[in-house]
């Protein structure tokens, strides 16, 4: 019960995280070059031998790190998906573990329950019905041919966007989600991340650095926005309610400022194979998380009961498919 509690005050810590027919390859980036024509495929490395996607589009994923899939998921699971979040932001429903994010640009004055006070609600594993977007069998049949057939649900976000204030409180900055996970082999993780509506570079859609996954895992404050400012490095991902794009958790991205006056939705997960297995972090660049977590469990339940990156993965975790071995 301890450990339950220290994750569920931890959930802050770790908010940071934010993730067609079968044809399409790429949501109509509107900046950058993408590429697929240098690849050389003697070996896959990012993606396993399966029946489901084509040649070009694993061809895609190993140069790029990054797959758009349109119309992926039914207009009926969003609207589900959206009416369970109004009952969330509502406090009509309170599921064990759900991390709600308030907008910090509204004072506590001016707080009323609604959607519009509402950034983000995260770590909805006991939420069947958000939890459900974990399960779509639509969603697994892809996420299978980046971690094979034991899948593990690992994190899990639906991301309410709001108008930018005007100070670009609504952006998120470029990062590599890998920082927040201690489990191996980053090849075997995946992001799915479904838009709920049409989402522009004006309401502000993903960006991300074609390619990168490729790389290190950089310190966390690395690269800065303004660093891709003037090149054309970034790719700005346009998408249509139902698309879901795949990513590599170190696939440098981000998204843009909310320009409009509406809240632009997407819901996302992060998957791991079950044969995944958990690190040790000490000595590494994620070590500040680990330290964060050990002091705040510190604060709440003293010394002896410090608690881990690896308890906080072990809360959170859900088999979704297969059989559970490792993680």
């Amino acid at each position: 019960m301890e450990q339950l509690r220290a994750a569920a005050r931890l959930q802050i810590v770790l908010g940071h995280l934010g993730r067609p027919s079968a044809g399409a390859v790429v949501a109509h980036p509107t900046s950058g070059t993408i590429s697929s024509a240098s690849f050389h495929p003697q070996q896959f490395q990012y993606t396993l031998d399966n029946n489901v996607l084509t040649l070009e589009q694993r061809k895609f994923y190993e140069e790029n790190g990054f797959l758009v899939i349109k119309n992926l998921v039914p207009d009926a699971d969003i609207q589900r998906f959206r009416n369970e979040f109004e009952k969330i932001c509502r406090k009509e429903v309170k599921p064990l573990g759900l991390t709600v994010m308030r907008d910090v640009t509204i004072s506590k004055s001016e707080y009323a329950p609604s959607e519009k006070m509402i950034t983000k609600v995260q770590d909805f594993q006991e939420d069947k019905e958000l939890f459900r977007y974990c399960t779509l069998p639509e969603i697994l049949k892809y996420v299978e041919c980046f971690t094979g057939p034991n899948i593990m649900a690992m994190h899990t976000m639906l991301i309410n966007k709001p108008p930018d204030s005007g100070k670009k409180t609504s952006r998120h900055p470029l990062h590599q989600d890998l920082h927040y996970f201690p489990f191996r082999p980053s090849d075997l993780i995946v992001c799915a991340w479904t838009a709920m509506e049409h989402i522009s570079r004006n309401n502000g859609c993903l960006v991300v650095l074609p390619g990168t996954h490729k790389g290190s895992l950089k310190p966390h404050d690395y690269p800065k926005w303004e660093d891709y400012e003037e090149n054309k490095a970034r790719v700005h991902l346009v998408m249509e309610k139902g698309d879901t794009v795949f990513f590599h958790p170190l696939l440098i991205h981000g998204s843009g400022q909310n320009k409009t006056q509406g809240f632009r939705k997407a819901i996302s997960c992060h998957f791991a194979s079950a044969d995944c297995h958990y690190i040790d972090v000490k000595g590494t660049s994620q070590e500040n998380i680990e330290k964060e977590v050990v002091g705040i469990a510190h604060k709440f339940f003293g010394a002896e009961n410090s608690v881990n990156l690896k308890d906080i993965w072990m809360f959170r975790a859900r088999l979704v498919k297969g059989e559970r071995t490792n993680l």
